[in-house]
């Protein structure tokens, strides 16, 4: 069974970057469907960005040109890059893995991002 825990969250000024981790343990996650979503309280919670096993990224458009999800398959890690950071990307961020073969998704724990002044 795979375990996702995400790291790099914190409390940062707008403008500023942050580099969000999510290490994978268990079994090797090459293949599968990885993504990156957030959420605040009384909303639901919403995909910010994703990845293919092949390395095909998908944004939402509110973060389209300032984050970028990256993947190391032999760190068995996702990474999320957060530039120009703005008050409204603070949220608690998830990391989700979608299995190709199992078809079972699988949550970390979730990472906090404040981005205030």
């Amino acid at each position: 069974q795979v375990r996702l825990v995400e790291s790099g969250g914190g409390l940062v000024q707008p403008g500023s970057s942050l580099r969000l981790s999510c290490a994978a343990s268990g079994r090797s996650i090459s293949n599968d469907l990885l993504g990156w979503y957030r959420q605040v309280p009384g909303q639901p919670r919403e995909l910010v960005a994703s990845i293919t096993g092949g390395g095909l990224t998908n944004y939402a458009h509110s973060v389209e040109g300032r984050f970028t999800i990256s993947r190391d398959n032999a760190m068995n890690t996702v990474y999320l890059q957060m530039d120009s950071l703005k008050p409204e990307d603070t949220a608690i961020y998830y990391c989700k893995l979608h299995g190709i073969i199992t078809g079972i998704d699988t949550w970390g724990q979730g990472t906090q991002v404040t981005v205030s002044a």
